[in-house]
């Protein structure tokens, strides 16, 4: 095998982080441990990372005895990893996500987080005005997780006290949070010996891009999220009534639903089986009809078939959110559903999260 290779400027100019040469030296020990020529490389990346693919591939066709194959479906985080394409290679790399404990997936995946390169600090700087509350709470995703305690530091030299959950198993580091999770924005952690539990947290501060995973914080801990976007600087006050709206009319479309057709995703860390069982029953306990759907990926093609007066998805939690307008009718989630139902109050409502034991194995 040759040496490890020079990041091509394409990689090094990236805002993310790929971890080249750890990719090389993964590659370097599983050619010595197989020791028979050219061994197979997956390759898998979330959308924003795809435009990065065909570099990554060429540094390692090139510097490398390896065949590449780069997984084209869409990947929806780490409990998405492209199960076909992992079993016909000898190494597979996810790249964008941290790793994510779940059963079946062997020893051959090498999480890769591209941990964002932006510097945070003029972010945070510029967020304190917005945070007149004495006690923050901390939350981000991968890709800047690890410039949380730089973000601890401005905060705490502003006078404030900060809060960086820990979150439940799910979770690889404090502070973290999923687009299926945000067990980090409730759970307090150990300072100086003191716990310092949710409610004494007056605020959030969400350090990224988009809108989904402060909303899905705020809705989960109840608190004012204040939004920090080290790409742009921008800084502002998170508004989730136009959110609320949106699914205020889902549920009002779906509230005179008679057939429910129930969605379930054999993706690896995706399979919610048990609980789409269980809502099945209460649709017919409530005189409804109620039918599960399997299938690997969730769109709303595949839908159009099934002439149901709704649906509920089980599978990845974004599916109800992000595509809602393309779907023949209205998808909601088991909390939604407990709305239609009468089971649950419309103000406490939740976005739904797979947690902790929340996967069927």
């Amino acid at each position: 095998m040759s040496k490890l290779p020079t990041i091509s400027p394409s990689s090094s100019s990236s805002s993310y982080d790929f971890e080249m040469k750890v990719v090389f030296d993964e590659i370097q020990k599983i050619s010595k441990e197989k020791n028979c020529g050219e061994i197979v490389i997956g390759l898998q990346f979330p959308e924003g990372l795809k435009k990065h693919a065909l570099d990554i591939a060429s540094q390692i066709e090139r510097e490398a005895d390896a065949s590449v194959y780069i997984s084209a479906d869409p990947c929806f985080g780490a409990c998405d990893l492209d199960m076909r394409l992992l079993e016909k290679s000898d190494l597979f790399f996810h790249f964008g996500h941290a790793e994510l404990k779940q059963e079946n997936i062997g020893n051959k995946v090498r999480f890769i987080e591209a941990r964002s390169k932006v510097d945070v600090s003029d972010a945070v700087k510029a967020a304190i005005p917005l945070l007149p509350e004495q006690t923050i709470g901390l939350v981000t995703t991968v890709q800047h997780v690890h410039q949380l305690e730089n973000a601890r530091r401005i905060l705490e030299a502003a006078g404030k006290t900060v809060i960086i959950g820990d979150g439940d198993k799910r979770i690889a580091y404090p502070g973290q949070i999923l687009g299926c999770n945000f067990s980090a924005a409730l759970f307090g952690s150990e300072k100086d010996g003191a716990l310092f539990e949710s409610e004494k947290c007056g605020a959030l501060l969400y350090i990224g891009s988009g809108q989904f995973h402060p909303i899905g914080a705020a809705l989960s801990s109840k608190k004012r999220v204040v939004c920090a976007d080290p790409f742009t600087s921008e800084v502002f006050e998170l508004n989730d009534r136009k959110f609320l709206m949106q699914r205020s009319a889902v549920i009002g479309n779906a509230a005179d639903a008679e057939i429910f057709c129930i969605l379930v995703s054999t993706k690896n860390g995706q399979y919610r089986r048990v609980l789409a069982e269980s809502i099945k029953s209460k649709a017919e306990s409530c005189g409804k009809q109620a039918f599960i759907l399997y299938m690997d990926l969730v769109t709303p093609d595949q839908m159009l078939s099934f002439k149901a007066d709704a649906f509920v998805n089980t599978a990845c939690p974004r599916l109800a959110i992000d595509d809602s307008g393309r779907y023949p009718a209205p998808v909601l989630t088991p909390q939604e559903f407990e709305i239609v139902l009468g089971e649950r109050k419309w103000e406490d409502l939740v976005l739904d999260e797979i947690l902790e034991g929340g996967q069927d194995e």
